[in-house]
């Protein structure tokens, strides 16, 4: 009987130290920087949407070397163009065409990674994104629409079912990496606040930390400029006020 008071003991003090150590792994990883891939997303976002091709060259081989493949920084900088546009994000893919022309001269292999996987889903793309977009915000999207949605519906569809299904649910990236590139092109392109706010929230929900966003304020100030800088500081603020 003794013996079985023990068992039970060890068992219980157990399942104590693991979750002791998860929550203590949690804490950890919440009070990490970005990493190297991390930094990589942030930096090619701002150049591309900023323009600075010479800047933008130089961390597409550095992006490569610290671990992202061929297809994710393809990914990068198309799903760039929801936020700054064709001319941005075009000229973004000729630059890292020439970056891949330069490699292979070199004799230097880079790895392709997967490609995005074909839709199969039999939901329409409006209900598809509608779900994606409630993910996100971790709120549930109303049937009725309202404010600039109601003012402009083919706006609302087209958030919907190109951004939100045709874009965001493209699986090379994750959508936290998503967010870190919505981000760093909204705060470089500046005067859009409110879209930038929304998608601060969202990057806490996708598992971006508060430590990691005043980070990326930092990032902005050193890349970008310091205009950039506090118009984002002071938006996030607000974001984690609430």
């Amino acid at each position: 009987m003794k013996q079985l008071k023990w068992i039970g003991l060890i068992i219980i003090i157990s399942i104590i130290q693991s979750k002791s150590e998860a929550k203590a792994q949690d804490i950890m990883k919440q009070n990490q920087g970005f990493t190297s891939k991390q930094k990589s997303i942030i930096f090619i976002s701002l150049f591309t949407a900023k323009g600075r091709l010479e800047n933008l060259k130089k961390e597409l081989n550095t992006g490569l070397e610290v671990g992202l493949t061929v297809n994710e920084i393809k990914e990068i900088l198309v799903h760039c163009y929801a936020y700054c546009g064709f001319p941005r994000s075009i000229s973004g893919l000729q630059t890292f065409m020439k970056v891949m022309d330069e490699r292979k001269a070199k004799g230097i292999k880079d790895n392709l990674g997967t490609e995005a996987l074909p839709i199969t889903s039999d939901s329409s793309k409006y209900e598809r994104g509608k779900k994606i977009l409630g993910d996100l915000t971790g709120r549930l999207q109303p049937d009725k629409l309202s404010g600039y949605a109601a003012f402009s519906s083919i706006i609302d569809t087209f958030l919907k079912e190109h951004l939100f299904a045709d874009i965001f649910e493209r699986n090379v990236l994750t959508y936290a990496q998503r967010e870190l590139v919505t981000i760093s092109v909204i705060s470089a392109i500046g005067d859009a606040e409110p879209m930038l706010q929304s998608h601060l929230a969202i990057s806490l929900k996708v598992g971006i930390s508060a430590i990691q966003l005043k980070e990326f304020i930092e990032v902005i100030k050193s890349k970008v400029g310091e205009k950039e800088s506090n118009a984002a500081r002071i938006v996030l603020e607000e974001v984690l006020k609430k």
